[in-house]
């Protein structure tokens, strides 16, 4: 599978999920704002302010599907990066 890798940047996105009753919401103000960064940043927010280990976002929602049918998208990145037999990173 092909991959790019995206800005990480969190002070640009932290004001994103401003929210007047949560510690922040699950969904971005502006969508047109580099919404994959932004899920990467959700993610290492809610992470617990202890763990110490290695972490990833992959955004794959968009190519797994096309015309309401699962392409399989990413199965193989995901196999590989974990190093599963037979899947080479």
């Amino acid at each position: 599978d092909l991959v790019h890798p995206v800005p990480y940047a969190p002070e640009f996105h932290r004001a994103e999920f401003a929210s007047k009753v949560a510690d922040c919401k699950n969904s971005v103000k502006d969508r047109g704002n580099a919404q994959v960064s932004c899920a990467g940043n959700f993610i290492g927010e809610n992470l617990h302010p202890d763990f110490e280990g290695a972490w990833l976002h992959i955004d794959c929602a968009g190519p797994a599907f096309h015309a309401d049918r699962a392409t399989g998208y990413g199965v193989a990145l995901v196999l590989g990066l974990l190093e599963v037999e037979g899947f080479a990173p």
